[in-house]
């Protein structure tokens, strides 16, 4: 449910732990103003800090966390203290803000859906006065709509500062749960169809299979609510209240999502009650079926069993009508009772 890199107990703050998996960084620059925009690959931490201005805004975005000599070179350059580092290391780390001397730290939760399986990364953000460094855990985002916007030299993006870059990160962190929403949302309405139709325990395990990524969904969203609330009411030097009008925006967003969330769990607990309820009305319609066989077969098993015994001063058993007589008998009694279960509205579709 939860797995988080941390280093030993007692280790000393600021201590980092690198995964076994953890790619080498990538490191991309976006540099712009108005009428201009260089995108550039860097090799190192000094190459992206040497592009710095006070000109310009530069994005400057790291993928991978797997090179402890690059991030603290980073750390070195940007002014990142040890405990900031740390929390962009030792992932994850709940979403928040943090204000330091020369930056502000925001950290998120960014899913991703992939082969119908969502995958969780933390983005960790530095916001200076004309820059913005992100760190991801591993190349593929859902930052190209915000590159795109770039590239586009748009009235607002380029003529913004750095803290409207932040809101855009952050706002394309949030509404990439819309689409992840809308496929669980189709997944619950295809899996109630087919619990109403066929109940059978594999269609339990996915309820539950969903029910376990909505609170993981929601385990993301739900700190992030609070950062960009934080972001809205606290006094930010580096936040513009420009920045913090389209912030309310992507709160609502955070909201919406929140809501929906809810709805589908709740939606998967009633679900479950659903199957429960189906599998209990087949088991019923089962336990109807035989009673009825056994009511039907009870009494001509009686009659067979008085006639199965063989008594030699039976006076039927010289009656040369005595068998198809007692074969008469039985098929009354059946007809007679089915016809019964029938006028009751047990046998069929009637209604009682």
């Amino acid at each position: 449910m939860f797995k988080k890199r941390h280093p030993p107990v007692g280790s000393m703050p600021g201590t980092l732990v690198f995964g076994d998996a953890a790619q080498r960084p990538a490191i991309r620059v976006m540099k712009y103003k108005p009428g201009m925009l260089q995108e550039i690959d860097c090799e190192n931490a000094a190459d992206a800090h040497a592009l710095l201005d006070d000109e310009t805004i530069c994005w400057i975005d790291v993928h991978g966390l797997g090179d402890e000599k690059t991030l603290r070179e980073f750390a070195e350059l940007f002014k990142i203290t040890p405990l900031a580092l740390e929390a962009v290391v030792n992932v994850p780390q709940r979403p928040k803000v943090e204000t330091h001397d020369s930056n502000l730290l925001c950290i998120t939760r960014m899913m991703k859906l992939t082969d119908d399986r969502i995958e969780p990364e933390q983005v960790s953000i530095f916001l200076g006065s004309n820059y913005v460094l992100t760190f991801q855990e591993r190349p593929g985002d859902v930052f190209e709509p915000v590159r795109e916007r770039i590239r586009m030299d748009g009235p607002i993006f380029r003529r913004s500062g750095s803290s409207y870059l932040t809101y855009a990160i952050i706002d394309a962190v949030i509404d990439a749960y819309y689409p992840i929403l809308e496929h669980y949302g189709y997944l619950l309405e295809t899996l109630e169809d087919a619990i109403v139709e066929k109940p059978r325990p594999a269609l339990l395990h996915e309820v539950h299979g969903i029910k376990r990524d909505l609170l993981a969904i929601r385990r993301g969203i739900w700190p992030q609510r609070e950062l960009i609330n934080s972001m809205i009411r606290d006094e930010f030097a580096l936040v513009t209240e420009h920045t913090k009008l389209h912030l309310r925006d992507c709160y609502d967003h955070a909201v919406q999502i929140m809501d929906a969330i809810e709805t589908f769990r709740e939606l998967c607990g009633g679900l479950m009650d659903v199957y429960l309820s189906s599998i209990g009305n087949r088991q019923n319609e089962v336990m109807k079926v035989l009673t009825i066989m056994a009511s039907i077969f009870i009494p001509i098993t009686f009659l067979a069993g008085i006639y199965g015994m063989n008594f030699e001063k039976m006076p039927e058993l010289k009656n040369p009508y005595g068998y198809p007589t007692l074969l008469a008998i039985m098929a009354a009694l059946v007809s007679s009772m089915l016809w019964w279960f029938y006028s009751k509205g047990w046998l069929g579709n009637r209604d009682n």
